[in-house]
């Protein structure tokens, strides 16, 4: 099982390219199930996830071809509608190939889903939408079995607000028969991007960026080109990492339209941010200010950042709060960071900081994904060595950190 080895006390100089975003990558690849045409697709991340749902989707018969970040799917000769507990397993994602896998073929057998461990993430809400759309489903033996010959356009209210349920739907409705309206959709951009994507395809979606989708159904979807877009999570972890170690880093291959929030936050911590059209310039002298902020969903702060933010607070110059609201489990890289010397303490959903002046390295274990650069960015502010453990849920989210940082002045390097 691979680690990471990481000297702190380096400052971070230098351009780091950012990826594309494997939150969106994931949906737009389980779009090629969709149609029989060729789907060709740019800035596709290169992350264990993305490995795993190419073999899943080529394990229905999905014909895919890959060169570095380019990849083209063609959906013209589809032999199996399940997906197996074996890929299923590791990866939540891998639902989205439930809704358009039913919308073209009629039926789909689908493993309940896995993932990082951070909390319930119920399929319930998928399967009330496909329901409504008119699809028999059962769930027995750990899998999700949905037939339907023709779905139907509906409206439907989420009961909470849901990335992977607006996706699934989304997806399903562009081939359903009528008009469906998804209320209380899941504004992300990653779902904007999806979206965008699907009308290119021959899609009729209006609504598209707000939490009220109107499809009109379509009897067939065409193949096209797509960039997924740059990822915001990755773009914004650099940034704390520059704010946590000091130093002068520029990114590239990214958009500020898209992490205002995350980025608002940062100027409070004391980072100086230059925008310059798809780069940021980030430069950053001294102990961090501290921030307290609260998870929500998009537009609000992204739970998928509040790890790092966190790296960041617990060597701020005073203390603060963090209230998760999103999962209610996502607070297990706390007794880690207390390994290294930070002072944190958790109520409930809320973790309270008093910033240190200095973090000592020490062995630490990776809880999940967003932990695990959370505490990266902890050893590379910490004096001394830390050793990251359990990076496998790194490789899921991020592609190839440990190289970029040290591109840019991090003594970091994997050990096998």
């Amino acid at each position: 099982m691979d680690k990471l080895q990481i000297t702190g006390g380096k400052r971070l100089n230098g351009d780091i390219v950012i990826s594309g975003a494997k939150n969106a990558a994931l949906p737009i690849l389980c779009a090629g199930l969709l149609t029989s045409g060729d789907l060709e697709l740019s800035n596709v991340p290169r992350l264990h996830d993305v490995r795993t749902m190419l073999k899943l989707l080529e394990q229905t018969g999905l014909k895919v071809t890959q060169d570095d970040e380019n990849v083209t799917l063609n959906g013209a000769n589809i032999t199996s509608l399940e997906a197996p507990y074996e890929l299923v397993k590791t990866m939540r994602a891998s639902i989205l190939v439930l809704g358009p896998m039913l919308a073209r073929f009629g039926e789909a057998k689908v493993s309940l889903p896995g993932g990082c461990a951070i909390g319930s993430r119920p399929v319930d809400q998928h399967i009330k939408g496909l329901r409504a759309m008119g699809a028999e489903i059962t769930i027995e033996g750990g899998y999700i079995h949905a037939k339907c010959p023709k779905l139907q356009g509906a409206r439907i209210h989420t009961d909470m607000i849901t990335v992977t349920g607006t996706e699934n739907l989304l997806m399903a409705a562009t081939l359903a028969e009528g008009e469906t309206v998804l209320e209380n959709a899941a504004r992300e951009p990653e779902v904007t991007d999806l979206a965008n994507m699907l009308v290119a395809m021959g899609a009729k979606i209006e609504g598209i960026g707000t939490d009220r989708l109107v499809i009109q159904g379509v009897e067939s979807l065409h193949g096209t080109r797509h960039a997924v877009i740059s990822d915001r999570i990755e773009a914004a972890t650099f940034l704390c990492a520059v704010a946590a170690t000091g130093g002068d880093i520029r990114i590239t291959n990214t958009r500020t339209d898209i992490f205002d929030v995350a980025l608002d936050k940062l100027r409070q911590v004391g980072l100086q941010l230059d925008v310059e059209g798809n780069a940021i310039r980030a430069r950053m002298d001294g102990r961090p200010h501290p921030v307290s902020f609260r998870t929500t969903e998009y537009p609000g702060f992204p739970t998928d950042m509040q790890a790092q933010f966190m790296a960041v607070n617990i060597i701020a110059d005073g203390p603060s709060r963090v209230t998760e609201t999103i999962f209610e489990n996502r607070f297990m890289h706390v007794q880690e960071m207390n390994r290294l010397g930070a002072q944190i303490s958790t109520e409930g959903n809320t973790a309270f900081m008093r910033g240190v002046e200095r973090l000592v390295g020490a062995p630490v274990m990776a809880t999940d994904l967003r932990a695990s650069a959370s505490l990266v960015i902890a050893g590379l502010a910490a004096e001394g060595t830390t050793i990251v453990d359990r990076i496998y849920h790194l490789d899921r989210g991020y592609d190839r950190m440990e190289a970029k940082l040290s591109a840019v002045g991090a003594d970091i390097v994997r050990i096998k």
